[in-house]
């Protein structure tokens, strides 16, 4: 599988204490892919790195052949992620919100692009409504229709169902799993759900104290550590500090 991000060796430190110590990892053109690990273990700063928020310490991130370290511009049009952690626009309607996005992202045809992500999130009955009066679970998915709105061809997703009722969740995931298959569209995500994860991911990267303790298909890993579930390796790696 043709990889479509491509991570060396990448280090960060802050104020001289190490958060990732030299993690190298593949996401392949249309891999769906899980990055999981108990808190501190690394995932925030990852992602964050990925999306040009944080500079590494050391290492290099390449996406679609190109490094970030010089090709960042034109890598973060092609990319895009959602975090509930991360607010948009409060004073801007849900419609407005997705214009300026999809400006920033140099989408061609806007009122399109718009229409299509606002059907595929089901609010169209939301676009004129103002972002502060949005439910959470509203937000959540007006954060993904923002991720979705230059088509990208790498997804990050920081818990991309969070505070959504399972029956919305569930028809979030199967959209997800049909866009990536359906145009080869890359997604690398975390998620506390792992039930999400079993179902949604066709790989499992583990961190754990800035490292990678485990990278493979989740039925390889359970084999490998000997354990009847993804719960049972994650809590074992959380209490432990190791993956096995």
């Amino acid at each position: 599988m043709k990889p479509l991000l491509e991570v060396h060796q990448l280090m960060k430190a802050f104020e001289g204490r190490p958060v990732l110590k030299g993690i190298s990892f593949r996401v392949g053109a249309g891999e769906i892919v899980g990055l999981l690990g108990p808190n501190g273990a690394g995932k925030t700063t990852t992602l964050q790195m990925l999306v040009g928020l944080t500079l590494p310490t050391a290492g290099s991130i390449h996406v679609d052949g190109l490094d970030l370290a010089h090709h960042r511009e034109t890598i973060l049009s092609r990319i895009n992620f959602s975090s509930t952690y991360v607010s948009l626009p409060y004073a801007l309607t849900v419609r407005e919100n997705l214009d300026v996005f999809a400006r920033l992202y140099g989408v061609v045809n806007r009122r399109a692009a718009i229409e299509g992500v606002l059907e595929a999130l089901d609010l169209g009955s939301l676009r004129d409504r103002l972002t502060r009066e949005l439910s959470s679970g509203q937000q959540t998915r007006l954060h993904l229709a923002k991720a979705l709105i230059n088509d990208p061809k790498l997804l990050i997703l920081d818990e991309p169902t969070a505070s959504l009722d399972p029956d919305v969740a569930d028809r979030i995931r199967s959209l997800l799993i049909e866009r990536s298959r359906r145009t080869g569209m890359s997604i690398l995500m975390t998620s506390h759900n792992l039930a999400e994860v079993e179902r949604m991911v066709d790989r499992l990267i583990f961190l754990q104290a800035g490292e990678i303790v485990a990278d493979g298909r989740p039925t390889d890993i359970l084999k490998a550590h000997e354990v009847p579930d993804l719960e049972t390796f994650y809590l074992r790696l959380a209490r432990s500090g190791h993956g096995g």
